[in-house]
């Protein structure tokens, strides 16, 4: 009998929406307090200064807020779960318009036009409707999902360039990051060999093999949150987690080199 299919992770829509808008609070607070040299120093992003940073992380919900004004998709065209491999071809236009966003921008100004904007168009739109995305139509729902992602991913970026700026994490925006990158994990190594542990928010099995039934499994890889984002989006490689500790990895099939970064 093959395996069973595994069901796709159900978010609940309220929480998200809140998760989502919090985070954006706690960039946009962390963003006010930047000096123009700050602002102006490089992140790990290319050739993005924080400047461009921020101005990217103004455009995460910008984004929503324009395609909640657009007349709505007659048909749905992307699951969520297919979301984190599409990032990667959107890289060229995504630098385009970070670029331009940035050039000559007030951020302060930015931030409160997006914050007001969003607000607005979020107010009365369900969770069912359809939005238009770089990818294709995708329910606001998962699209809010995906939102909560790119805040947490570049909240971290932001951490890392301005040393001592510490802006917190939605305990639920950053859960709802490490759950859909260790699901598509899954997605990318189909299986039930090995079980990976991002405690307290997910845990997992994948990789093809000898399926475990009980007792401890016998490859088991465990981390941090937010060392399992920076795997999984290439902030940082698989040997040097391990060197410096901040992963464990047991069992011949626990090497999950191959299989990172997942969201380009």
């Amino acid at each position: 009998m093959p395996p069973a299919k595994k069901r796709t992770r159900a978010y609940d829509p309220a929480k998200t929406r809140t998760a989502v808008l919090a985070q954006f609070g706690h960039v946009r607070e962390a963003v006010r307090t930047l000096t123009p040299e700050q602002l102006a120093r490089p992140t790990r992003l290319g050739a993005w200064t924080v400047r461009e940073l921020a101005a990217h992380l103004a455009a995460v919900l910008g984004t929503l807020h324009r395609a909640l004004d657009q007349a709505e998709p007659g048909r749905h065209e992307v699951p969520l779960m297919d979301w984190p491999f599409a990032t990667v071809t959107a890289a060229a236009r995504v630098d385009e318009d970070t670029r331009a966003a940035a050039d000559g921008a007030d951020l302060d100004e930015l931030f409160a036009r997006t914050a007001a904007g969003i607000g607005a168009s979020l107010q009365d739109a369900p969770d069912t409707r359809l939005v238009p995305s770089r990818f294709g139509a995708m329910t606001l729902a998962d699209f809010l999902v995906t939102r909560a992602v790119e805040l947490v991913v570049h909240t971290d970026d932001l951490n890392d360039a301005v040393p001592g700026l510490d802006v917190p994490y939605d305990r639920k925006a950053l859960g709802a990051c490490v759950r859909l990158l260790a699901d598509a994990l899954a997605v990318k190594a189909p299986g039930a060999s090995t079980e990976v542990r991002i405690p307290p928010y997910a845990v997992v099995q994948c990789v093809a093999g000898p399926r475990h039934t009980r007792g401890t499994p016998p490859n088991v890889v465990e981390t941090d949150p937010l060392t399992w984002i920076r795997l999984a989006t290439g902030r940082t490689d698989w040997a040097s987690a391990l060197d410096a500790a901040r992963v464990s990895a047991s069992g011949e099939r626990a090497d999950l080199s191959g299989l990172l970064p997942i969201m380009g």
